[in-house]
């Protein structure tokens, strides 16, 4: 069962939702609305959950400050044609890195989703790319497209995957966790 808590910090007061359940750890995390979550075991009381929360204050302004920089950055979501001109042109830069891999050049398609950035249908040779993708940066849309198109020599996300991801764009995690602050997008 949740509880809706507020504790006294230095940098002010935090509501956060209390949640006790059979975890052995205590657990925070901000969810994509940005509200703050606190997971603890089954034995530990609401005073400790607020203790850990006002130890955790300075990491979690960090957090919001961040995703509200990222917000900012973003651009609104341009027409469908320029949508898919944005979307297709991250293809066409990123493909030359797996083409001498043997990987065919996909169809392209584009659409709305709810919560995932693209996804790789290598059987029947085409890559899905989320339009919400088209309002981040470059280079966050270059990540999702090398993504796809390793799927095609890669179709699970097992070491090999990784390797060749590594191999083919060594800043790869850096995009991801930054893709990951702009997941609201997928949202709106």
């Amino acid at each position: 069962m949740e509880q809706l808590r507020q504790v006294e910090t230095p940098l002010g007061v935090i509501s956060y939702f209390f949640v006790q359940k059979k975890i052995k750890n205590l657990n925070l995390r901000i969810n994509r609305h940005n509200e703050i979550v606190v997971s603890v075991p089954l034995r530990v009381p609401p005073e400790q959950a607020d203790e850990f929360v006002r130890d955790k204050a300075r990491w979690i302004e960090g957090v919001l400050e961040r995703r509200e920089e990222d917000r900012r950055e973003l651009e609104p979501l341009p027409g469908r044609e320029e949508c898919r001109a944005r979307l297709c042109s991250c293809v066409l830069r990123v493909y030359p890195l797996v083409e001498s891999a043997g990987v065919r050049f996909p169809q392209i398609k584009i659409r709305s989703m709810k919560s995932q950035w693209g996804n790789c249908h290598w059987r029947q040779g085409y890559i899905t790319l989320n339009t919400a993708l088209a309002r981040c940066p470059e280079a966050l849309r270059d990540y999702v497209a090398l993504h796809e198109l390793v799927h095609f020599l890669h179709h699970d996300h097992g070491p090999g995957f990784y390797a060749r991801m590594t191999q083919l764009m060594p800043d790869w995690q850096a995009r991801r966790q930054a893709l990951r602050g702009c997941s609201w997008v997928l949202e709106a």
